[in-house]
């Protein structure tokens, strides 16, 4: 047989060298961009087939890899190469982000709505962040606070007023001075009246707006001049008596050093609201749900840490200014009582292993709870007083006792928030446990009746987790907008009811507001 013709050869070309997927980043030489800026400078386009490239983006370009066997001629390198940059994560992404890292996420299944869902997200907890670290102090600059304090007496202290500032349910506060880092500080020293005592406890909770925050402590007799209200002898009397010959030595009293310094308690801002209340109700009563958010964000905080309220009344809840007035209207002085203040927790106790046993009546359990404010489970019960003296509506233990749950006293409606204020205080105040709202609960429903959604949102449409996903979607984006028009306008500088709205927006789902606004709608 004839051979077979030989085969044709096969006519290899030349493979191009391609750039590194880096390459199209900025080059060198090119000025870095400046962030928060709009004007960037361009980026030199890539080189055709058959065109010379620049030196300078020759030089730019990464050294040449081999081709593997698995690589194609002419084929790009795969994304999974070591020199391919990440895609950032939504908290990385900012105005300034390469387009070339911002294609990446454009193309992952998530899409355009869910990459700007996923930046608003973002945005707000840096936001929250913020605004929580202007409302505490950086964190670092307490901490070498109580460094500088520590061994401190009452000599070191300047204490301009002999009189407490304050006086809580458990404690008298007296505003002192303390020079550090070459400014004066303004905190207060709290004096324990006898047997209301947490100092080992107080130290250990962490830090949160709404828990009185511990600086120091000291053991130390107290000044002469200082005057303790309600203790008899010499003290009580005040400064206008003369001091006798032999004066008996001060008491030794344990103090702490406290952050913050009290304005007043919850009980003399609402004994010294009752005109506020009847010439402006709406804004009252939101005042009323800003100050009980506070209280129930700060208990559930206590509870993941096992500890609880020593006593949940009026006497022992601590109001303090915030510490910015609005930006614009500095020197101005809001008028008194129509300010935010914040609420502080600074009475507590070590929530014991053994819980107080279940009654095997209803009607004895309810009654146990009300009578007894110590036991953590009763701390429902008097969030829901609160409502009731918050509002000013006698609720006292004599009387609240002779009702039913379905025949409490009437709230009048006065505003838009008096029907869910009384909606919630029936939830809390309820006779059967199980029926019982828990406090997590009751600060869903106050963050629902202060930012919605309104129970008007489900008249045309009826109730659902795609309705309520498209509302919070659209909240978020309008909350982000009023932030940078506000910003950008210098009307306001964002204060402790904004930090409480992010809050709200940042961690709340549909699910939760469905559940929510079934609660409290019905």
């Amino acid at each position: 047989d004839p051979p077979p013709p030989p085969l044709p050869k096969k006519q290899l070309q030349r493979a191009e060298s391609l750039p590194e997927p880096g390459s199209s980043h900025r080059c060198h030489g090119d000025p870095e961009p400046r962030a928060g800026s709009i004007l960037y400078s361009i980026p030199a386009a890539h080189p055709r087939h058959g065109e010379a490239a620049p030196p300078r983006d020759r030089a730019s370009w990464a050294p040449k890899k081999p081709l593997t066997k698995s690589q194609s001629l002419g084929e790009p390198p795969a994304r999974s190469s070591p020199q391919a940059a990440p895609a950032p994560s939504l908290k990385e992404l900012t105005f300034g982000t390469a387009d070339g890292e911002l294609g990446q996420l454009l193309e992952s299944p998530a899409g355009v709505c869910g990459l700007l869902l996923g930046c608003q997200e973002a945005s707000l907890a840096r936001l929250s962040a913020r605004m929580q670290e202007e409302l505490l102090g950086p964190e670092e600059r307490q901490q070498l606070l109580q460094a500088e304090l520590a061994g401190k007496r009452w000599a070191a202290l300047g204490v301009p007023e002999p009189r407490p500032c304050c006086q809580s349910g458990d404690a008298w506060y007296f505003r002192v001075g303390f020079t550090f880092e070459h400014r004066q500080l303004q905190f207060a020293a709290k004096v324990p009246k006898p047997c209301c005592s947490s100092l080992g406890l107080q130290s250990s909770l962490g830090t949160h707006c709404s828990i009185q925050r511990l600086l120091g402590r000291f053991t130390d007799r107290l000044p002469r001049e200082l005057v303790l209200p309600g203790i008899p002898g010499k003290q009580s009397q005040g400064l206008s008596r003369e001091e006798p010959a032999c004066p008996a030595p001060q008491p030794v009293l344990q103090v702490l050093l406290c952050a913050e310094v009290p304005q007043q308690t919850l009980a003399d801002f609402v004994k010294d609201s009752h005109a506020l209340h009847r010439t402006s109700p709406g804004h009252y009563e939101r005042l009323g749900c800003l100050l009980l958010l506070q209280l129930c964000m700060g208990l559930e905080h206590l509870r993941g840490q096992n500890v609880a309220q020593g006593d949940l009344c009026p006497e022992n809840l601590l109001l303090v200014e915030c510490p910015c007035p609005p930006r614009g209207q500095q020197g101005q002085k809001e008028p008194l009582g129509l300010s935010l203040p914040r609420l502080l927790i600074s009475n507590f106790f070590k929530v014991q292993e053994k819980q107080r046993p279940c009654s095997s009546s209803q009607e004895q359990d309810w009654s146990q709870g009300l009578a007894a404010p110590s036991p953590p489970a009763a701390a429902e019960l008097n969030v829901g007083r609160l409502i009731y003296q918050i509002l000013h509506v006698d609720i006292s233990l004599e009387n609240i006792l002779g009702f039913s749950s379905k025949r409490l006293p009437e709230i009048p409606s006065l505003s838009i928030y008096s029907a869910g204020l009384r909606r919630l205080a029936t939830l809390l105040l309820h006779r059967d446990p199980h029926q019982r709202v828990s406090i997590e609960q009751a600060r869903g429903i106050l963050q629902v009746l202060l930012w919605g959604p309104r129970q008007e949102l489900f008249a045309r449409s009826r109730k659902s987790l795609e309705l309520l996903r498209s509302w919070l979607e659209v909240k978020r984006a309008l909350l982000l907008l009023r932030f940078a028009e506000n910003s950008a306008g210098a009307r306001v500088s964002p204060g402790l009811e904004e930090w409480l709205c992010c809050q709200y927006f940042q961690g709340v789902t549909e699910y939760t507001l469905y559940q929510v606004t079934q609660v409290l709608y019905g």
